[in-house]
This record gives C-alpha cells, structure tokens and sequence, in this order.
C-alpha cells in the first residue's frame, strides 16, 4: 500500500523551521527531512521510496514507516516516538509486597534476634511466599524510601 504525503503549508514551514534551526533530536530532524522529500505538494516532484532513502542514508523501510505515520496518525506522530504502553520490566516488588515487608519488620523479633536485619527481612520474605526472589539491597531500599516519605 502506498501512502502518501502532502503536506499543507503550514505544516511545510514547520518542518523547514525545524530543519533549519537544527534544535530538535537528530531523529526528528531526520523524519522532518524525509516528509519534505516525500511530499507530493513540493517541486521537486514526486520521489520513490528508495530515492529518498538513499539521498538521507536510511533504509526504505524507515521511509515507508516515517510516511505511513504521518498518513494514518499525523505529523507528531510522524515525528517523535510512540509511547510504550506497558514498561519494559514490570516490577517485581508491587505495593502489596513492600506493605507486606514493613508489616514483617514491625512484627516482633525472631528468638535469639536483637533486630531485623537486611538479609533476614529477605529470607522470611521469601519464606512465607509474599516474593520468588528478593535481595537484601532491595529491602533495604524499600525501607529506606519509607523512611525518607515518613520523616519528611
């Protein structure tokens, strides 16, 4: 499917802005580029795909992408990057297990124990199942951040 570019006037001016005053992320500059070559409105004349490739070194793939978003979604869109919807990692320790992790410091001390330390608040963490894993540096700043918004 071919999509096509036709930019209005003030979109035009836009790019040539951007493109001219060079402020804008490399990445931007290079979309901002390739609008402006594929534009059906300009002089120049319509240029293939390949054409406009080679004449900013990207692969035509990148311009068919750069054109298909500007078609179906428009010129931000063409512009900068999409939002990701979810984040790469999704985080181990939630809410509920740090409420779980205070709650377990709170409680009393194991026999023979004067105080909870890292190491043990981990292990018992990961004995009664609240986590599959868990380091004591990540306990310790989890507590640590609880005690910076309590204080302050």
């Amino acid at each position: 499917m071919r999509y096509h570019v036709r930019l209005p006037e003030s979109e035009r001016k836009t790019l040539l802005k951007m493109v001219s005053k060079g402020s804008a992320s490399a990445k931007s500059i290079m979309h901002a580029n390739v609008l402006l070559a594929a534009d059906e409105n300009s002089e120049g004349g319509r240029k293939s795909e390949a054409e406009i490739a080679q004449l900013f070194h990207v692969h035509p793939q990148t311009v068919h992408t750069i054109r298909q978003m500007y078609s179906e979604k428009g010129l931000q869109a063409a512009l900068s990057r999409k939002k990701r919807e979810t984040p790469p990692v999704a985080p181990k320790i939630t809410g509920e297990i740090e409420a779980k992790i205070i709650a377990l410091s709170c409680r009393s001390l194991p026999p023979g124990r004067s105080r909870w330390s890292l190491r043990l608040l981990a292990d018992k963490a990961f004995e009664l199942h609240y986590i599959d894993s868990i380091s004591y540096e990540a306990v310790g700043r989890l507590l640590k951040k609880r005690t910076k918004t309590s204080s302050s």
